[in-house]
């Protein structure tokens, strides 16, 4: 790892005492270890699955097996019969009239009424006293379907006489869209496009098709629901936002808010697919209905349909420049595969519309960017979100129309991109550093591995040749390519959503030492944002110990863990109430010492390891001594900027409170003879604004990288396109990258402080999953020659069989 330099933004000027004066070890800055790291590679944490209640029941959900069809008729009576079955339960058995829910438009059955809409939708769920039984007494209950046609794209979705997906939409989406099945739509127009063509010396014209991604958790959905003696339920879950959750769940249930109380049970792994309800209805219905805990895990198939996924998409891209490399036009359309149900499509298109030129200086735009209702499985959000997919295409159109003009591909971009204070298609001016020129140049300037590195006096390392321990090449017609991408990705929830986050911190002494206490609502994910909470602690107090309080709905929402705002909001929030209970320690210290330390009265007082001190490093009085008896506890919620909408019919409106910037330089070699690849390294450069925590910004960077690689090269979930049905829901079929698969990883970090943020920090976790991808296909296409306009790409798009457009 190399920590590039600050530059020229610097520190903003009234935080620079908190990274430079602050003597209390572990605090923002340091590489402090994360709290459950060593329990989770010992297999000794504790996650969702692992709950146990001594009474509990077991749930069970069955699914449709077909993809779009009529309900005729549901029989549960040979499930009920099954000895120890306690409940079978239908959409007819659902306790209220609220009866759907969604992240922005209620439009997803609890169970299916009905008709099924896509193949793995639960249509009944049971409860039983062995999780065998409850599948037996499932696979028991009968239903009658009389299939549908299924739609499957945009043809079969808009065509004049296509089924409606959702007859009744009554949304507010509805009115922007020329079509009931197009779920939502968001053009993009700047400038005068056809005017900017007429000057364009050089056009190119592409289209991709992106394939459907997993999130591909380690812990697939679980969790426990305990019916309490007021009536309500305890439900503990793996979720990435339990507010959300229990804004869905409780009217549901028929219950008010605080009578359905959550608790963050331990997370294996999100990247999005966890922001959707998935078991937790099911399960606190099963609860109250037989007064039972019931206790629901999904197996590696189940979990392949029971939350959403990338949305695969299909994009059409035409670039324009002049002959000394200017972009002059940018005109697409993106369309996404929203499947069944809305999820978060429309913010998936905002995204993609809006951030769909890339990180360039362009006057003339048209984009349009939509989403579908289809019989596909429904997809939402997930690493990147939206603008993964639009980077993979413009990525390749930077390629293609730097070699018409006959530059070198990376000083084509160099010239072409934004910096401070350029403006957006969007009409929002950037008003952080964004040295996308700088990260490209870094990128580049890192030396480059060893060709043929498998060639050695000690014979051939199979581990080092495409296709590994299969051994099916000897590198006889190995070629290397290299290719370069950067991508550019907002940060926090856009388009004028109230994105704020919540935090508690209390302050007391415990055992003669003073103590932080941190409550919020934040969804630990595998981020490490409970490790951030503490060194943000540490540094604002002036303590050592600092305790994280499990995360609950007894305290204000933090929002999601999703839009690599963690860090960003529900830090800012920790920051801000550690700031006013610092001020209130100072007042009390004030009050008690005032007549014997004439500097209480002064500014420029800071809680160092334990202390008050002042600026200028003099010690004044223990905090045990300040605090005595007494406690500190300010809960508060805190926003960042707020955004605007974008206008729907021009996309204008400033959007996003933040973006991030990351570039990418990908090392590939192929055996053009099998269509075998092998990514030998994935360089990244990243401005990170500030790293908080230098070994996991490092982590967060590699592992979205590594995200990147596996659409690039072997992701996807396959969908029989005459059915509409899931072919290969499993990790024996779909293939993720392992440790086999994954290449060096150097990483350069630079720190250019957005003077808007907490500590001038940055997103990070989803910017590195954009240029990934894309620089992977141009290393590829590099070496080959091909085209290869889609992901992944497989062997025979390298075989001449198939070219992959």
């Amino acid at each position: 790892m190399t920590m590039g330099s600050r530059g020229t933004a610097g520190l903003p000027a009234n935080i620079t005492h908190l990274t430079q004066g602050a003597r209390t070890r572990g605090g923002i800055g340091e590489s402090t270890l994360r709290p459950d790291g060593t329990l989770k590679v010992t297999g000794e944490f504790a996650y969702s699955s692992d709950m146990w209640h001594e009474d509990m029941l077991w749930g069970q959900i069955l699914r449709s097996p077909v993809a779009h069809a009529e309900i005729v008729s549901i029989d549960t009576a040979e499930a009920l019969a099954v000895p120890g079955v306690y409940a079978v339960m239908t959409y007819d058995d659902l306790p209220t009239d609220v009866r759907h829910y969604g992240l922005e438009i209620q439009d997803t059955p609890v169970l299916a009424h009905g008709r099924v809409r896509h193949h793995g939708e639960p249509v009944a769920i049971v409860a039983a006293d062995h999780p065998e039984t409850a599948r037996r007494a499932a696979a028991r209950i009968r239903v009658g379907y009389r299939e549908l046609p299924v739609i499957t794209d945009e043809a079969s979705a808009t065509a004049p006489d296509a089924v409606l997906l959702h007859e009744d939409r009554t949304d507010h989406h509805a009115a922007h869209v020329p079509h009931p099945n197009i779920l939502h739509r968001q053009p993009i127009v700047r400038g005068d496009v056809a005017e900017a063509r007429r000057r364009a010396d050089f056009v190119v014209e592409g289209e991709y098709v992106f394939g459907m991604q997993d999130q591909a958790f380690l812990g697939p959905e679980s969790g426990l629901a305990v019916p309490a003696e007021d009536g309500g339920v305890d439900l503990y879950i793996a979720t990435q936002w339990l507010h959300s959750d229990l804004r869905q769940i409780a009217p549901v249930l028929g219950l008010p808010p605080e009578k359905v109380r959550m608790t963050l049970a331990g997370v294996g792994g999100a990247f999005g697919g966890r922001e959707d309800l998935s078991m937790q209805i099911h399960a606190c219905l099963l609860a109250l209905r037989t007064g039972k805990p019931i206790k629901i895990v999904y197996n590696r198939f189940e979990s392949f349909f029971g939350h959403v996924h990338r949305h695969p998409a299909t994009l059409r891209y035409e670039h324009g420049a002049t002959r000394d490399g200017r972009l002059t036009h940018v005109k697409a359309r993106i369309v996404l595969d929203g499947g069944a149900y809305a999820s978060a499509s429309p913010a998936v298109v905002g995204n993609a519309s809006s951030l769909g030129v890339g990180p360039y200086v362009v006057d003339d735009v048209d984009i349009e960017a939509l989403a579908l209702y289809t019989n596909n499985p429904p997809c939402g959000a997930m690493r990147g979100f939206g603008a993964v997919q639009a980077c993979f295409a413009y990525e390749a159109q930077m390629d293609r129309l730097a070699d018409a003009v006959g530059m070198d591909r990376v000083e084509f971009r160099q010239l072409n991109a934004m910096s401070q204070g350029s403006v957006m298609p969007t009409g929002q001016v950037v008003d952080s550093p964004a040295p996308v020129a700088e990260l490209l140049r870094r990128v580049k300037a890192m030396p480059l591995p060893p060709e043929r590195q498998w060639e050695s006096s000690e014979g051939v390392d199979v581990r080092q040749l495409p296709g590994g321990l299969s051994n099916t090449t000897h590198g006889e017609g190995v070629v290397r390519g290299i290719g370069y991408a950067v991508g550019i990705k907002n940060v926090g929830f856009s388009e004028g959503f109230d994105d704020y986050s919540t935090a508690r911190v209390r302050m007391e002494v415990v055992g003669g030492e003073p103590v932080a206490t941190v409550h919020t609502a934040m969804a630990e994910v595998g981020q490490g944002g409970v490790t951030v909470h503490a060194q943000i602690a540490r540094t604002e107090l002036g303590v050592t110990r600092v305790t994280i309080q499990p995360a609950d709905t007894r305290v204000g929402s933090a929002g999601s863990t999703s839009a690599s705002r963690q860090t960003y909001v529900t830090g800012g929030a920790v920051k801000h109430a550690c700031e006013l209970v610092r001020e209130r320690v100072l007042e009390l210290g004030r009050r008690k010492f005032g007549p014997y330390h004439p500097a209480w009265a002064t500014a420029g007082l800071l809680l160092e390891g334990g202390k008050v001190v002042t600026d200028a490093g003099e010690a004044l009085a223990d905090l045990a001594d300040v605090l005595g008896d007494e406690a500190v506890e300010i809960e508060r919620e805190w926003r960042h900027r707020p955004t605007e909408p974008f206008d729907p019919r021009t996309g204008q409106g400033r959007g996003h409170v933040q973006y991030s910037f990351a570039a990418h330089r990908a090392v590939v070699e192929v055996d053009t003879e099998l269509g075998l690849v092998k990514v030998i390294e994935l360089a990244c450069a990243q401005d990170v604004g500030k790293a908080l925590n230098p070994l996991s910004v490092i982590g967060q960077i590699q592992g979205g990288t590594t995200q990147g690689l596996g659409i690039a090269v072997m992701e996807e979930i396959v969908v029989d396109p005459r059915t509409a049905k899931v072919r290969n829901p499993s990790f024996t079929d779909y293939l993720i990258p392992t440790i086999l698969d994954t290449p060096t990883m150097p990483v350069d970090v630079l720190e250019l402080a957005d003077d808007h943020a907490p500590y001038g920090l940055r997103g990070i976790g989803e910017a590195p999953t954009l240029s990934s991808t894309p620089a992977v296909l141009a290393a590829i296409r590099d070496a080959t020659g091909l085209e290869l306009n889609r992901t992944p790409v497989r062997p025979e798009h390298l075989t001449g069989t198939d070219t992959g457009t």
